[in-house]
């Protein structure tokens, strides 16, 4: 589906953001809070990785309630791996929101993320909370800014829906891998849906996007993705705004993958004609994590036998090696078991543009996968190399 992307992110109707810098960096901003003036109906999804940070733990259960009036973030110190002192210091996050927004506590649900295994420096956290409710404006760019860790700019896009606004809003570069991707991750909107229709909506979205967004195929401790719907432009369609909420997220996964650390282009892994919808996504997600596609990717260089090797290594699906057919940018390179006589400097200057697609045609039933990801620089290598003492 192909919908209108707003020119400039804007909020959606009652709600706000803001960020600022209240010490956990030295310059750039550390804290942002997102907010609706009225109640809103709420859903989320958090990472699987059996060692979540505080804020997960609590996000959890606050989300059963269904309803949120704020998202509190902090950028720097992730919060994980800091036990029964790290979930006091995140209720203390929300209570501060409480406090300053005069909401329910119930309503606020926090998130962190940055370095493991650091306690928070909450005081500074309780100072920076107090005050901004003065600061709260309708630029979803400005207060994104104050999630960034490794993301070299700040995302966000908006498209209508009928008479609503979708916003969506997102952090993530590194330690991204499949099962949602380490990003924190809010979409908003001023439409009207009931908390059980959002939650069913929001997992199919993030079946298709997040859960196929992979940069270095690590899981984080503190992925996120969480849906307010205020209700203030009223009802929409629902076929319209799930449609449109997988497309936003899908978008959001695509700018999330290129902002990969050290990524230079985009790399989108299609798999067509599998026998079921899961070997289809099993086959895309080894494209989109095979270190070795990534740096064919990153070097234009044509070696068709990656692409061949990262099919072939999914030893539990249906694969028949005299059916498959590889594209590169939509050139076929590889049919009837053997390489096509294509021109490899026509090959090479695709793979030296921005996205790099390949597709493989298993020919075997219907089903199909897209995955996302980048290519591997040593621009990783260096991010990560020092990212505690950074």
């Amino acid at each position: 589906m192909i919908m209108k992307v707003h020119q400039k992110p804007i909020m959606p109707k009652g709600f706000k953001c803001a960020s600022k810098n209240c010490g956990l960096k030295e310059k750039e901003k550390d804290l942002a809070i997102f907010y609706s003036e009225v109640s809103a109906n709420a859903a989320g999804v958090f990472t699987r990785n059996k060692f979540p940070g505080a804020s997960i733990i609590l996000g959890r259960e606050i989300i059963k309630n269904g309803s949120l009036r704020a998202i509190v973030v902090n950028s720097k110190i992730a919060n994980v791996g800091t036990g029964q002192q790290g979930i006091a210091n995140a209720k203390r996050m929300a209570e501060a929101v409480a406090r300053e927004l005069n909401i329910p506590l119930q309503e606020v649900i926090m998130s962190s993320t940055g370095i493991i295994a650091k306690q928070l420096p909450i005081e500074l956290i309780e100072q920076g909370i107090k005050g901004i409710s003065k600061q709260l404006g309708d630029d979803p760019v400005e207060a994104v800014k104050g999630m960034m860790t490794t993301d070299t700019y700040p995302k966000a896009l908006s498209l209508p829906i009928g008479n609503a606004i979708m916003t969506i809003v997102g952090k993530g570069s590194g330690m991204i891998g499949p099962n949602l991707a380490t990003m924190l991750v809010y979409i908003f909107t001023d439409a009207k849906i009931v908390s059980s229709k959002l939650d069913r909506m929001l997992r199919e979205a993030v079946d298709v996007s997040f859960n196929m967004l992979s940069v270095d195929g690590d899981t984080s401790t503190s992925d996120t993705c969480i849906i307010m719907a205020n209700g203030l432009a009223g009802k929409v369609d629902d076929k319209l705004f799930a449609e449109a909420l997988k497309f936003g997220c899908i978008e959001m996964a695509k700018m999330l993958a290129r902002d990969g650390e050290g990524a230079t282009k985009l790399l989108e892994a299609t798999v067509l004609g599998a026998k079921s919808n899961q070997e289809a996504k099993i086959i895309a997600k080894s494209l989109i994590n095979s270190p070795l596609i990534k740096t064919m990717a990153y070097g234009a260089d044509p070696n068709i036998g990656r692409v061949l090797m990262a099919v072939g290594k999914c030893t539990s699906c249906e694969i028949r090696p005299e059916k498959i057919e590889v594209k590169i940018n939509d050139v076929l390179v590889f049919a009837n078991e053997e390489k096509v006589n294509f021109d490899e400097q026509k090959i090479r200057t695709l793979l030296r543009s921005n996205t790099v697609k390949i597709t493989v045609n298993l020919n075997i039933g219907s089903a199909t996968a897209t995955a996302y990801g980048c290519d591997l620089t040593e621009g990783y290598i260096k991010e990560n190399a020092a990212y505690y003492s950074s």
